[in-house]
């Protein structure tokens, strides 16, 4: 143990285990390194949550991780060396492995970092108690900082000065918020929430990418409805998102995905918060460089909202239902719902919601060929006769009777030759 780190029970898994890690371990070790897992995983073992990335600091140089690592037989690929960090790849399981370091200087986006051999240098540059924790291979503990019993409290502070953290990236304003969502105990950090209200105009420095990771996270965090309320009212939120804001409908679809036992969905309620007119959604794209794909599942399912109708009849919304496919159907319906400001349990919204779990969509069950095969010539008229059945069909509820169908096309067909 170093510089009066305060040792606390081990922490145990299959995770720290692993031969993969424990791989690692050996070949850090080799020279007389020490190494400890990090963050995340350390702070999710204690929490009795999945451990998936497993990031490693250590004593030794990132030279000297380079050719331990490959001594041992494993691959290394500086992937941010500059910054102190090899990726280490053991049993095809890669692993972060970052030399001690400390800010010498920052400017909210970027820091310069000497390397240290100092634990405790390393926990004071990093941004949050509960992710400055560290263990060893044999699942020893080790926080400088007080982390573990901030996570016995779910209490989401600052290492140090607050201010002074946020001031060597803006991003952790934003971390600080998605953060107490998803592991605080509901209640804001005073010091922190007063920091970031102060420092809040940092975040229009930071690039678009930065802002959707970490927003998109936290709109789907457990305590999100909370987060998001403090954030608006603070004035962050506008700063992120800009667009009218509509936290209220936001709180409402998660009330609804809670009442429906559904997984809460990032681009729903990115949609319920922030798109209020018809060009919210290719704004939001462009601010928050969101995919191709991410962006048309916005908009389709917000443009569509007004096809699903609870007062409608079912046959109705298995048009629409084909018509959008499953997915857009459900998201369009859950924003409807929210924005009708309907209650959670209310059975006309909830079966309208949940049609897509008892009715598939069928097939269309003619295609180009089979207009032909009536003695159709190749030609726009195929085009139209498809068009004019499908019309019928979803009007008729989706006939599945052959003879049925076949008469329709066939009286169609005999339409458009006359």
């Amino acid at each position: 143990m170093s510089e009066g780190a305060i040792k606390w029970p081990r922490v145990s898994g299959a995770w720290l285990r692993s031969p993969a890690l424990t791989k690692v371990f050996a070949a850090l070790a080799q020279e007389g390194a020490e190494a400890r897992v990090v963050g995340g995983a350390v702070r999710n073992a204690l929490l009795d949550r999945p451990v998936r990335d497993i990031d490693l600091a250590t004593t030794a140089t990132p030279d000297d991780v380079m050719r331990l690592a490959q001594t041992a037989g494993l691959a290394a690929h500086p992937t941010g060396i500059d910054h102190g960090t090899v990726t280490v790849v053991a049993d095809k399981q890669p692993f972060e492995v970052t030399t001690l370091r400390r800010d010498v200087e920052t400017d909210g986006r970027h820091a310069i970092v000497r390397f240290t051999t100092s634990w405790a240098a390393d926990a004071a540059r990093r941004d949050f108690t509960m992710n400055a924790l560290y263990c060893g291979p044999d699942g020893t503990i080790y926080d400088t900082v007080g982390g573990v019993d901030d996570l016995r409290r779910r209490h989401v502070r600052f290492i140090g000065d607050a201010e002074a953290r946020i001031r060597e990236d803006y991003l952790r304003i934003l971390r600080f918020f998605r953060f107490t969502a998803e592991y605080g105990n509901g209640q804001l950090d005073s010091s922190g929430l007063a920091a970031a209200n102060k420092l809040k105009e940092g975040l229009t420095l930071l690039s678009a990418e930065r802002l959707r990771a970490e927003i998109l996270k936290l709109l789907v965090a457990p305590a999100a409805v909370d987060v998001i309320n403090a954030m608006h009212k603070s004035g962050v939120l506008q700063l992120v998102i800009r667009t009218r804001l509509e936290p209220d409908r936001f709180a409402r679809l998660a009330a609804i995905e809670a009442g429906l036992g559904e997984p809460p969905d990032p681009l729903t309620r990115l949609a319920a918060l922030a798109v209020t007119q018809p060009d919210d959604a290719a704004f939001l794209a462009m601010q928050l460089r969101l995919s191709n794909a991410e962006a048309s599942r916005i908009a389709v399912a917000t443009s569509a909202d007004g096809a699903v109708d609870p007062d409608a009849a079912e046959t109705a919304a298995r048009a629409a239902l084909y018509k959008l496919g499953p997915e857009t159907f459900s998201r369009a319906a859950r924003l409807a719902w929210a924005r009708s400001a309907k209650p959670e349990n209310d059975p006309r919204w909830r079966a309208l919601a949940l049609l897509p779990d008892r009715w598939k969509a069928p097939t269309m069950p003619f295609s180009g060929s089979d207009v032909l095969a009536l003695g159709i010539p190749p030609g726009p008229n195929v085009g139209k006769i498809l068009d004019a059945f499908e019309r019928w069909w979803i009007a008729n509820d989706f006939p599945i009777d052959a003879e049925t169908q076949s008469n329709a096309l066939k009286e169609l067909a005999h339409s458009a030759l006359s």
